[in-house]
């Protein structure tokens, strides 16, 4: 109440019900109302938000509020008077565990497994209590493969670029205050492309990410950044059984990748109120360019509205888009399509598969979808259907199809995947100083030389190479 930028220190893990004191918990809901609605928070705010609850008596009243401000004038260590109060929830919790399980174990009974499975029960929901989680760089996460990195500066150039050129060309860069949204049916790509266009941001334009998994933990999204980086495929990472060459791509990769600020928070079943909390102190701190949260359908909104999926969305991306705005960054979005699309022909997303809510497309500025047509179609099944072009075969042709642009055209543009790297790529190959690429150039096998590669299922859309690792495997094997 004597600094309203205090609360964006502590609601990311301090909640009303944390307070002994039911008045204390009624005052901070209020600031947490007041602040959720990006309104100004002080004592007579504070006040008036409990008189329009009906709650301004059972919070002390007046007198108690003007008796707060007085007592401690200042904000000064917020976070740890938080910690404190956060601290001694979780200790009333434990000795509330405890006693329910003094009575199983009381009752007794000849199903011993059973008691020990509710016992088991309430310990893990106390373990949940702690469950938020904070940042952890990417850097962090590849130490472990390889020594800290050199430090290295970068600055983001405007716009905000994908890496994808004819995407980048379709939307002029991902805009200041813009809400993204990447949709796509499950396990077609959605968490691969935004860590691409997370890397892309990140190494090639020296941005910051932060970048919000309720999916995959921290561990497995840099696993599968260093399988795409090194063209490893992720799942043989963790075993080491790797070729001398496939070893130095992973060192190189790393190396690589070390550059990247990509800032991971794991928290499953992060509500919104956390998720701006965390963002708006990790862009105080270091100043962030891009927002990715992975997935929408995912997130709670920690507000009371369990049981009503359609408000829940609508809340959650009306939240999104004012983070956009106030932060003045991107978010990227990703959002699961509805079981419609596979129950047409053809199976080209469209605006209303969004799931759950219209309030998304309502309040996204970019809706992009994910469309790979060789999900539903197999190669035989398109020797059928054409059989004059067998060799258009679309292995690996994902559709980026940008559906609403409120600030530009919309379109479709095309980008390989690499099924087995869960990686996407521009269909021309780029060639960089000192990439895998140029030394295969060097070496005499260079995309225009395809060393005696057979031809046929090889070969993706618009006869370029299905998987761009062939001319890196042929100077792997010399």
């Amino acid at each position: 109440m004597v600094d309203e930028e205090a609360i964006s220190r502590v609601a990311a893990f301090l909640h009303p019900e944390d307070f002994f004191q039911d008045r204390h918990a009624l005052i901070y809901a209020a600031a947490l109302a007041l602040w959720d609605r990006t309104e100004a928070l002080n004592q007579v705010t504070i006040a008036h938000e409990l008189v329009r609850q009906g709650q301004l008596e059972d919070a002390g009243g007046l007198t108690y509020i003007s008796h707060i401000v007085a007592e401690l004038p200042t904000a000064i260590g917020v976070e740890y008077s938080g910690k404190i109060v956060q601290r001694d929830a979780v200790y009333r919790r434990m000795i509330d565990a405890a006693g329910q399980i003094a009575r199983i174990g009381y009752a007794g009974g000849p199903n011993l497994q059973e008691g020990l499975g509710r016992s088991e029960t309430l310990l893990m929901a106390l373990r949940g209590g702690e469950r938020l989680r904070d940042f952890v760089t990417l850097r962090d996460l590849l130490e472990s493969f390889l020594g800290p990195p050199e430090e290295e500066e970068g600055r983001l150039a405007e716009p905000a670029r994908t890496g994808f050129a004819e995407l980048d060309k379709l939307l002029g860069g991902l805009k200041r205050s813009d809400l993204v949204i990447l949709a796509a049916r499950p396990s077609v790509g959605k968490s691969a492309l935004a860590l691409a266009m997370s890397q892309n941001l990140a190494v090639g334009q020296g941005g910051r990410v932060a970048f919000f998994s309720l999916e995959m933990s921290a561990e497995q999204l840099a696993s599968r950044l260093v399988s795409a980086e090194a063209e490893v495929e992720f799942q043989r990472l963790p075993w080491g059984l790797h070729s001398e060459a496939e070893e130095g791509r992973i060192s190189r990769a790393i190396g690589h990748l070390s550059r990247a600020e990509i800032y991971i928070d794991d928290t499953p079943g992060i509500t919104v109120a956390e998720l701006r909390a965390k963002s708006r102190r990790l862009h105080h701190d270091v100043g962030v360019d891009l927002i990715v949260v992975d997935h929408l359908q995912l997130m709670h909104t920690g507000a009371g509205m369990e049981g009503n999926r359609v408000a829940e969305m609508s809340y959650i991306s009306r939240g999104l888009k004012e983070l956009s705005r106030e932060l003045e960054i991107p978010v990227l979005a990703l959002s699961q399509l509805s079981r419609a699309i596979e129950q047409r022909h053809p199976h080209t997303p469209m605006l209303s598969d969004l799931r759950d809510s219209g309030s998304i497309e309502q309040d996204a500025d970019v809706v992009m979808f994910i469309y790979r047509e060789d999900m539903y179609v197999g190669a035989d099944d398109w020797d059928d259907l054409h059989p004059d072009e067998p060799e258009a075969y679309p292995n690996g042709d994902a559709q980026i199809i940008v559906a609403k642009h409120r600030n530009g055209p919309t379109g479709t543009v095309h980008l390989r995947f690499v099924k087995k790297l869960a990686k996407f790529e521009d269909f021309f190959v780029r060639n960089e100083p000192g990439s895998d690429l140029q030394l295969a150039e060097e070496a005499g096998l260079t995309a225009a030389q395809p060393a005696a590669q057979p031809a046929g299922p090889g070969t993706g859309p618009n006869g370029s190479p299905d998987d761009a690792q062939w001319s890196l495997d042929a100077y792997d094997d010399d």
